[in-house]
């Protein structure tokens, strides 16, 4: 058994409690994939991450992002809370403009956004609308009518995401789905915001695989709805999004397209420091 530091960070919130909590172990090249596993399992949080030196050199770390159910090639928030933890530990990015992530995805690029980090949208890897038998099943699964369901498309960056659009927030707020038969195993539901809101647009995020929940805030989610609703005009190139009303939380989520690249931000608080033996 080994000590590693140990961070548990709240991230897309200034308000400790009110974000999507993330576990970081450091330096954790000791740690076999069973373990890494295990432990997060043990933390019982939707993801838990690793960092490890990159084998890349144009990276400034390289990390692994495991969930109970296994382990994920991207996820948002987990790189938003790790690159968090890396800086207030100490760590030195090559580039004083950005930082690089290296993980299952490649390179992830993260900015200094003032207080807040953000991080580049990394590509699609399956797009377009829901066929028509995925949105029955989604509407079986949300415990909907199929014509309550405006628009949809795949968002898949890492996590197998399929998205819908529903009319109102207070449809979105309604909603109580099946979460044992959740099928597909990864749904995202977005309303846009009555006007004069803060925010445009609000998100929940249902997961099925490695046992049901529903996220606080999900940064690959909110990517992924990010590149197509700014895509197909049914968003302005720079807004805030809200997650996590059902569940008492209160994540906020900054996106911006600059160029080519859509900026997902937020802000991280760290909650734990410490170390923990494994």
């Amino acid at each position: 058994m080994a000590s590693y530091r140990y961070n548990t960070v709240d991230v897309f919130t200034a308000k400790p409690l009110y974000g999507n909590a993330l576990a970081v172990v450091h330096d954790a090249s000791g740690l076999s994939d069973a373990l890494m596993q295990k432990f997060t399992h043990w933390t019982n949080l939707s993801e838990t991450t690793f960092l490890l030196p990159p084998t890349d050199a144009a990276a400034d770390y390289r990390v692994r992002i495991f969930f109970p159910g296994g382990e994920l090639p991207f996820a948002g928030h987990p790189t938003l809370g790790t690159c968090h933890a890396w800086l207030a530990s100490g760590g030195k990015p090559k580039n004083r403009d950005e930082i690089v992530q290296q993980c299952g995805v490649g390179l992830v690029r993260v900015r200094r956004d003032g207080t807040r980090l953000a991080f580049a949208a990394p590509p699609l890897r399956r797009s377009g609308p829901a066929d028509d038998a995925t949105l029955d099943s989604i509407a079986r699964s949300l415990r909907i009518e199929r014509s309550a369901i405006r628009d949809s498309q795949w968002v898949v960056n890492g996590p197998n995401w399929v998205a819908v659009m529903l009319g109102s927030r207070e449809e979105l707020l309604a909603l109580k789905p099946d979460m044992m038969n959740l099928e597909p195993h990864d749904i995202g539901v977005v309303a846009p915001m009555p006007k004069g809101s803060e925010a445009a647009f609000e998100m929940r995020a249902f997961v099925g695989g490695g046992g049901p929940f529903e996220d606080p805030v999900t940064g690959s989610l909110q990517a992924g709805l990010a590149q197509w609703l700014i895509g197909a005009d049914m968003a302005p190139e720079r807004y805030v999004a809200i997650q996590g009303t059902a569940l008492r939380r209160d994540g906020r989520v900054y996106v911006e397209k600059l160029g080519q690249d859509i900026w997902i931000g937020g802000d991280s608080v760290m909650l734990v420091e410490g170390k923990v033996t494994l």
